[in-house]
């Protein structure tokens, strides 16, 4: 293909992209779909981590589509979760969130601060075993 056919075709996506609406689409608020390259979670994944007061993520499931409990002060909810590269991946509220493997310290909690194998969906939202 010739550059000067290029220029064209690039100011056509960049104008459809410039009017798509600022939400976004259905597909964004999903969790993405498994697939056989994607990786299995280690088994010391499943099983209840315990957060403060009384809270903790639940993880059972695989290879590939798991289930998600997350009880906060408000009770427990349960998610679809995919694998990721170490990480899973579930849809809450309309937003993508990615629980990660990490430390009390990288919690950001104090309460949990001297833990040392903890899952973490973001800053201020860890739980942990030991």
């Amino acid at each position: 293909m010739r550059l000067r056919n290029l220029v064209p075709l690039t100011i056509s996506t960049l104008a459809l992209s410039a009017c798509s609406p600022s939400d976004p689409p259905v597909e964004a608020a999903t969790a993405p779909p498994a697939s056989a390259s994607q990786p299995v979670l280690p088994m010391d994944w499943g099983g209840r981590w315990l957060g403060p007061e009384g809270t903790y993520l639940e993880v059972s499931g695989g290879p590939g589509t798991y289930s998600i409990t997350v009880r906060n002060l408000d009770g427990p909810r349960s998610f679809d979760a995919k694998a990721g590269s170490g990480t899973l991946v579930f849809v809450r509220d309309g937003t993508v969130e990615t629980i990660r493997r990490g430390n009390g310290t990288d919690t950001g909690m104090k309460w949990l601060a001297d833990k040392r194998d903890c899952l973490i969906v973001k800053a201020g939202e860890g739980y942990c075993r030991g």
